[in-house]
């Protein structure tokens, strides 16, 4: 086991927090119920025994964390309480005379431990919860919110500029002279092109952006392969692969655009109104509120397959079965349902609100019976008996749309229940889902009363994510990048589940104690 020679605390230390800090003071009641150290194991894996100076205690930096995130501290401004907060001190175990890390150390902190291993801490704490009978399988409700990420939305001529000026910044420690030729050739170019309109100018700086990109793979050819360790190189590479992705947005049918430089990661997504960031997804347990997995998502990522995840990585985690999951609307999704709910997978009871059925003065493609011959060949009846056999795949792939000859409905007797146009010279076409059974399964379960009482304790997760946006600072990510972003995510989240846990165990200790003093009360009668 690595150890790093942490000095106990003095009995003056010990006899000046007893007076000052309150019994009731919620960071005793933290220090009380969570058991710290049992993240310790995990946190020491990210330092070697051998090379670098002693570190600091990694548990004591979680903890730092913890206060950052709870109290919504900056790295430099927790450093500078902790120097007056004889509380901060307390819960950190620091000794009066021993002074506070440089706030650079909270950073540190976090690269070095990085996003894998405090997903694992926050299983952990998860665990703790499960351990005190904290966390049910029964019920998970899940939904997402928007992170905004830490960077402007700018338009394609800014963001051509940005991706050029990272390049060039890149380049300068390997190639100073071939940048400041490039730099004199940006300026003429901006010259030259002042007068044009907005779409050729862009036109321009792509071209020159897709030369300078060129000119550099030839230039770096030659050096060594790129070792990790080497921050120049690597910041080079990432720099070039930044250029080839706005490159290849330019192309005809892209999706999935680079909208800032600054953070790559980000993307443009829609909720309530349009937003440049992130997704934060979790997932709560519907029993004690505690949130039991989390994930971050580029603000366009898919919002429904991401509930697959959390799934598996909370049972992945804690070796459990969940048992059901409720969701919103997003969830009204065949692909995503068919794998929650297989009976050799996950195997999930799912409550998802259908969409409203809309109203039709035409038989619906229910009215229509589908036979599959085999895996090529499929058959669908009329109510009038005429067949087709027909079919070509829907434009989304999630089924085939049936098309009946003309010939076939000009005569039927039905022709005006079926057609929305009955003097219309085509004939039916009819949509076969190949996802209608996990529909069925759904809208069935949308008529119990099962589903009702579900429902109503869906908004649990939705106060939930309301406190992590509103009392955490959850609305704005802190930090730039997918998994730095997801590191706040985590961190936020386990904050959270901290003050729950709290507060849970606190119940329990009450009701325990006030069973007990009953007890004793009827014994001594």
């Amino acid at each position: 086991m690595l150890t790093f020679g942490d000095e106990p605390l003095s009995e003056f230390d010990r006899l000046v927090f007893e007076i000052i800090v309150p019994e009731d003071h919620y960071l005793r009641q933290v220090a009380e119920r969570i058991d710290f150290e049992r993240f310790r194991p995990r946190l020491a894996e990210a330092y070697s025994l051998r090379m670098g100076r002693p570190p600091i205690n990694p548990v004591r930096m979680l903890k730092f964390q913890f206060l950052c995130f709870h109290y919504k501290l900056s790295d430099r401004r927790v450093m500078e309480r902790t120097k007056t907060d004889m509380a901060f001190r307390w819960f950190l175990g620091l000794p009066s005379n021993k002074p506070v890390p440089n706030h650079t150390s909270d950073t540190k902190f976090r690269n070095r431990i990085g996003d894998e291993r405090f997903k694992q801490v926050f299983h952990e704490l998860i665990a703790q919860a499960r351990e005190a009978g904290l966390v049910k399988d029964r019920l998970r409700l899940k939904d997402a919110t928007h992170l905004l990420a830490d960077a402007a939305d700018v338009q394609p001529l800014q963001l051509a500029a940005q991706v050029r000026d990272r390049l060039l910044q890149a380049a300068t420690p390997f190639f100073p002279d071939w940048v400041n030729e490039q730099r004199a050739q940006i300026e003429t170019l901006r010259q030259t092109t002042a007068e044009f309109p907005d779409d050729e100018r862009l036109a321009a700086r792509v071209e020159h952006l897709r030369e300078m990109a060129t000119q550099l793979r030839e230039r770096t050819a030659p050096l060594p392969p790129t070792q990790e360790s080497d921050r120049p190189r690597r910041r080079l590479r990432l720099a070039l692969e930044l250029v080839d992705k706005l490159l290849a947005d330019r192309e005809p049918g892209a999706q999935d655009r680079l909208v800032s430089a600054v953070d790559p990661d980000a993307r443009v997504g829609k909720h309530h109104g349009y937003f440049l960031g992130h997704l934060l997804d979790m997932a709560i347990d519907a029993d004690s509120e505690l949130i039991t997995s989390v994930n971050v998502l580029p603000g366009n990522g898919p919002e429904a397959a991401d509930a697959i995840t959390l799934i598996e990585q909370e049972e992945a985690a804690q070796g459990n079965k969940v048992e059901g999951l409720s969701m919103d609307g997003a969830g009204y999704n065949g692909p995503v349902l068919r794998e929650l709910t297989d009976p050799e997978g996950l195997n999930l009871d799912m409550t998802v609100p259908p969409p409203q059925a809309p109203h039709r003065s035409t038989f619906g493609p229910e009215r229509f019976p589908l036979t599959i011959i085999n895996e090529e060949v499929g058959e669908v009846t009329c109510p009038n008996g005429q067949t087709t056999r027909k079919r070509h795949r829907t434009r989304k792939d999630t089924g085939y749309r049936y098309s009946f000859k003309p010939r076939q409905c000009a005569g039927c007797p039905l022709r005006a229940e079926c057609l929305e146009n009955p003097e219309s010279k085509r004939g039916r076409v009819v949509i076969k889902n190949d996802y209608e059974a996990e529909y069925r399964k759904v809208e069935a379960k949308a008529r119990t009363p099962e589903y009702q009482e579900t429902r109503r304790t869906h908004p649990k997760i939705e106060r939930k994510l309301n406190e992590v946006v509103r009392h955490h600072n959850g609305r704005r990510a802190r930090y730039r990048g997918l998994p730095k972003v997801l590191i706040h995510a985590v961190l936020t989240v386990l904050v959270v589940n901290v003050k729950r846990m709290v507060k849970l165990l606190a119940q329990k200790t009450k009701a325990a104690t006030e069973a007990l003093a009953v007890r004793a009360e009827v014994t001594a009668t």
